[in-house]
């Protein structure tokens, strides 16, 4: 079995409709058992049989680390991907059984700050909404900047307010609210570490910002799962395996390798954790690097590839696997 993809039978207890675009999925153990412990910042991959293609997406965990209970998901449908968000929006319900994973770590809070600033976009908040719980229950500082398109798709951010009252500030894009990022960054106490969550631009932006305000890098966190794009159809030959594989225009090129029977390491599916690196052991094209994982020289050498996110276009791609 691949590194970090433990998983487990789990029945599906709950799906709430939050609101046209976003959906709420809770899941309990099969045999009633309390679910494997976590914390704020984990997620958990969930598989699916899309018609006979097997897809496996990671999703933060939102529900409270104290919750033994079950684990709570929370889904934006997002209509031009792959087709996994409108699996679990047209074909998840209560009762069916899934697999799931573990719950892996990979945005944790630093136990050294003594505040924790934490800046969310869009469906970014899922994290937060486990991170303020943990931050909450240890009496710790925090507070949370919240952006979203318009008030009914950040429907999180009202409950959000009536739990934690004034350490959530709301923005919403068609009523003309938006964060003041310098003067918000530039005006944090010592000590102060920052998470951010959200859209690619955002992430960037607050980084940028971030470090040209003089914040230390050990003190700087963010998490961003990358979805596979769609692409061309490709083949893939397996130099260590002996196999060639064809990868499917709405297929990722680990989930292809994965499909030929070749264990493939992984952990977030996102090209964030670095995990399912490959090594390229010959190429002759391009290949088109998803992640923001491999630094801008390794990307440009060709020597490696995070096949969760990556593609490629060209008449020869040979992987040591």
């Amino acid at each position: 079995m691949s590194a970090g993809a433990t998983r487990f039978p789990a029945i599906v207890a709950e799906v709430t409709e939050i609101n046209n675009l976003i959906k709420t999925f809770r899941f309990v153990r099969e045999d009633g058992a309390e679910v494997p412990p976590f914390s704020g910042g984990s997620h958990i991959v969930v598989e699916m049989d899309d018609d006979g293609t097997r897809r496996l997406n990671p999703y933060s965990l939102m529900s409270d680390p104290a919750d033994t209970g079950g684990y709570s998901i929370s889904v934006r449908r997002e209509d031009g991907g792959r087709g996994g968000s409108r699996f679990m929006h047209t074909r998840v319900k209560p009762g069916m059984t899934m697999t799931i994973s573990y719950p892996v770590n990979l945005f944790p809070i630093d136990g050294r700050a003594k505040k924790h600033l934490l800046l969310a976009g869009g469906i970014g908040i899922t994290p937060f909404m486990a991170h303020m719980a943990q931050l909450s229950e240890r009496n710790q500082i925090f507070e949370l900047h919240y952006g979203a398109a318009s008030r009914a798709v950040g429907q999180f951010g009202d409950r959000l307010r009536k739990h934690y009252g004034d350490r959530i500030h709301l923005y919403y894009d068609d009523e003309g609210t938006m964060m003041d990022l310098p003067s918000l960054l530039r005006g944090q106490p010592a000590g102060t570490h920052l998470y951010v969550c959200g859209p690619k631009g955002m992430i960037n932006a607050v980084m940028k910002i971030a470090r040209e305000a003089g914040w230390p890098r050990g003190a700087l966190h963010s998490e961003e799962f990358l979805a596979p794009p769609v692409g061309l159809p490709f083949e893939v030959e397996l130099a260590n395996s002996g196999k060639t594989v064809q990868v499917g225009a709405a297929q990722s090129l680990l989930e292809a390798i994965e499909a030929a029977g070749v264990n493939a390491p992984y952990l977030c599916r996102g090209g964030a954790c670095g995990q399912c690196e490959c090594e390229v052991a010959a190429v002759d094209g391009e290949i088109e690097h998803n992640d923001h994982w491999l630094t801008p020289e390794e990307k440009a050498s060709n020597s490696k590839i995070m096949p969760c996110v990556s593609r490629f276009k060209g008449q020869r791609l040979v992987l040591n696997l």
